[in-house]
């Protein structure tokens, strides 16, 4: 095991700038039932960009252009100016302004008082907007997230889990215990052992020596009969055959049929092999998991984060870091256009706590 020691504010900030990177890889190509495997890998050899080095490329012909979501033009390389605005961001800032809002301590219920107060109705997805609605029809957890919601084993946990490991370096079940306390406002099932798994992962990448040690510690805190468990080692079980990435997830891709682009369990399965043929490489490690498909920039921005903290943000290459000029663009309340840097030093504050 790796001590953190005093590499903690390199690797909390490797944390933020790889989640916010890879976020900013996969967005322009977030549609999943359009977007898949194939179809990426073509856009990016009609673009030259194969191997993926870099953020996307623009694109190499009109139809490719019309098909990307419309705020591609400030996520692909030579046009980045800081990060454009995404959930996947404005949860792990709004997780932070929990807990130094409310401390380690925070309930369920306050949670959702933030969201109303923080969060702007229109940006929230999926399961949390059903939560929202609920909470503001009156209802309390765990209500929130059962009453006419139709999505709560969807990936919207999973991307608000990262700020609970960062904030708990090497103890991972501390950090799936707050993470569960966030997801059940919204989630149920594998839509909490999602956030939980993630949360888990992230602190274990503090004192983990490679990505497979984590994802070994991560798979602790959840039951291991649920799917997500059973997904996870799936992928790591097919790595060790020593299958290509490819042909592991279209394994997975059968085996997980049904359950739709943003259900966790085939995420997950996405980000486990993006870590695990990435071998620790950043670089790699960002490409693969966005060229997986599904909810790309979920996907990426997990995935970054992990790679992040293994690696600590002075060895993320600089096509990745510099772009982002240290600003990011968020939906919550008071915190548009904040430092990255200062991000991390008050998350690396409240670790230290």
């Amino acid at each position: 095991m790796t001590p953190v020691g005093s590499n903690l504010q390199d690797r909390v900030l490797g944390g933020w700038l790889g989640r916010i990177a890879g976020n900013m890889l996969g967005k322009p190509v977030e549609q999943g039932e359009h977007w898949t495997r194939a179809r990426i890998d073509g856009y990016l050899r009609r673009a030259a960009a194969l191997p993926l080095t870099d953020y996307l490329p623009e694109p190499a012909d009109e139809s490719d252009g019309l098909a990307l979501r419309p705020e591609w033009r400030r996520c692909v390389r030579g046009r980045i100016h800081g990060s454009c605005r995404d959930d996947d961001v404005d949860y792990a800032i709004l997780g932070l302004h929990l807990l130094e809002t409310h401390g380690f301590a925070f309930s369920t219920e306050q949670v959702g008082d933030l969201w109303l107060l923080r969060l702007p109705y229109l940006q929230t997805f999926t399961a949390e907007r059903a939560a929202y609605r609920n909470l503001a029809n009156g209802l309390k957890p765990p209500l929130t997230a059962t009453y006419d919601n139709p999505y709560q084993e969807w990936i919207g946990a999973l991307i608000r889990a990262d700020v609970f490991g960062w904030t708990c370096p090497g103890d991972p079940r501390r950090a799936a215990s707050l993470a569960r306390r966030d997801a059940v406002l919204s989630h149920t099932g594998n839509g909490v052992y999602g956030a939980m798994w993630a949360a888990a992962l992230v602190a274990a990448a503090f004192t983990a020596p490679g990505p497979r040690a984590a994802l070994d510690t991560a798979l602790t805190v959840i039951p291991a009969s649920s799917r997500l468990a059973r997904t996870v080692r799936r992928t790591a079980t097919l790595h060790e055959s020593r299958l290509s990435w490819e042909e592991t997830l279209a394994t997975l891709e059968e085996e997980t049929a049904g359950l739709g682009w943003i259900h966790t369990v085939p995420n997950a399965a996405v980000i486990t092999a993006g870590l695990l043929y990435g071998d620790g490489d950043f670089t790699r490690t960002l490409a693969l998991t966005v060229r997986g498909g599904l909810d790309t920039d979920s996907n990426g921005a997990t995935a970054g984060s992990v790679a992040g903290v293994l690696c600590g943000a002075a060895a993320i290459p600089a096509q990745w870091k510099d772009p982002l000029e240290d600003r990011v663009r968020s939906a919550v309340f008071g915190f548009d256009g904040a430092r990255i840097s200062e991000l991390a030093a008050r998350t690396v504050e409240l670790a230290e706590a």
